[in-house]
């Protein structure tokens, strides 16, 4: 017969002293491991956490990004852009939807996208879709928030992970049951094909790191500052009109300046400094009127305090400022043409030399006073004669003329030859 004591006692004791759980980590005490894995260096959660930190510094570094592929990744997103771009002039033809409305919808948005956690990527796809909706279709003023979180959940599926993405019940419990879940699912077919289900925009965000992770790699404040500005831009119809690129660009530009940081005045565009002066223009003048829910957002430490420093620093009276540059001395242009006495080119002197981009060849001055007919002083048309002193040359006297086939100097020549009596010699 089995004995069941030793059974039955076993089962107690695992009863009261349960099995430990493995370790969260991966680490767990072996009494006998193997033999091949004594020599294996295990993974503490230390090693795990730097080798994480240093995949994400080489992605903010723009490692992923392959440089061969920059410039046309830079071109095809251009392309987009301005494909996928809402019109103003088609939104102010809305029969009930008017401006002062668009910072509720925005505000009521960034609270959702903040507390599901979302990527920044996914806010400014949505205003990108509820503006190229609106700029088709005419939207009544009780499905303006139904338009807002249906373009939500059309972007998180496109740029979240799965776990992320707000449900249904999520969406009608944030708009607190004004509508049916039915209504969420219509509109979210409605608008894919009113924009013919092109999601692929580039948005400021897309371009701000790009920009960031390039060659001149950015400080974290610096880039919370920069979008803290950015999401301003998403609340008021003067920035609607301008590409994703410029916006991200101009707020670069300002957040570098607010920061202390050089100006980068070769990537400064007219329309990049045209935003700049409206977002200066706009901080100047209504900083108190932000949204405080986007305040509230960077005013969190690992947003850098963005939105406090911002508004503390245009509370005290701050201004932007624009570096203009010197402009660099023109060279001087040939004001006289080129005239047929001037001096001939060498061998190694281009037809370029002689355009009016080059200046003019320096001239040595002439030794004889200038004449009247003829301005070159240098190229001078002058008959060769030479020159003798003059005044030690006396006529020397007929008893010592050589003879026959000798030639003393021209004025003896000239005396023998205007003798009108031929000349006999002795």
């Amino acid at each position: 017969m089995k004995d069941l004591s030793s059974t039955t006692r076993h089962a107690r004791n695992s009863v009261i002293y349960p099995r430990k759980r493995p370790s969260p980590n991966g680490v767990s005490k072996s009494h006998k491991s193997p033999p091949f894995s004594q020599n294996v260096m295990r993974k503490t959660p230390r090693s795990a956490k730097t080798a994480l930190m240093q995949r994400q510094q080489l992605r903010r570094d723009g490692v992923i990004l392959e440089n061969e592929y920059r410039e046309d990744i830079r071109c095809y997103m251009h392309e987009m852009e301005n494909y996928t771009m809402g019109s103003t002039q088609s939104m102010d033809q809305q029969p009930e939807i008017r401006w002062h409305m668009r910072p509720c919808l925005v505000d009521f948005l960034v609270e959702i996208h903040f507390s599901f956690r979302l990527r920044p990527e996914t806010l400014y796809l949505t205003l990108n879709i509820v503006d190229r909706y609106v700029s088709r279709r005419i939207v009544f003023i009780k499905h303006y928030q139904l338009v807002g979180c249906a373009a939500l959940w059309i972007a998180a599926k496109f740029e979240d992970a799965k776990e992320r993405v707000p449900t249904v019940q999520d969406l009608v419990q944030m708009c607190h049951d004004a509508y049916e879940e039915s209504a969420f699912i219509q509109m979210e077919g409605h608008v894919l094909s009113t924009i013919q289900w092109t999601l692929g925009h580039p948005t400021a965000e897309a371009w701000l790191r790009l920009m960031c992770c390039g060659p001149c790699v950015e400080e974290p404040k610096v880039q919370h500052v920069a979008r803290f500005l950015m999401e301003i831009t998403l609340f008021y119809r003067e920035f609607v009109k301008y590409a994703p690129s410029s916006i991200a660009l101009a707020a670069l530009t300002l957040a570098r300046f607010l920061c202390g940081k050089p100006a980068r005045v070769w990537e400064e565009t007219d329309e990049c400094l045209e935003i700049v002066d409206l977002l200066d223009t706009r901080l100047a003048k209504h900083v108190s009127d932000l949204s405080e829910t986007l305040v509230k957002k960077y005013s969190y430490a690992f947003y850098s305090k963005a939105a406090t420093f911002v508004v503390e620093y245009y509370l005290q009276g701050g201004k932007y400022e624009h570096i203009v540059i010197p402009t660099l001395p023109v060279t001087p242009t040939r004001s006289v043409p080129i005239s047929a006495f001037s001096t001939p080119m060498s061998c190694s002197t281009s037809t370029s030399d002689g355009s009016d981009d080059f200046p003019l060849t320096p001239i040595t001055p002439a030794l004889h006073p200038p004449s009247s007919d003829f301005d070159d002083k240098e190229n001078r048309p002058t008959v060769f004669e030479p020159v003798y002193n003059k005044h030690r040359i006396d006529n020397p006297p007929e008893q010592y003329l050589p003879h026959d086939f000798v030639a003393f100097g021209r004025p003896a020549l000239h005396n023998l030859n205007v003798s009108s009596s031929p000349r006999t010699f002795p």
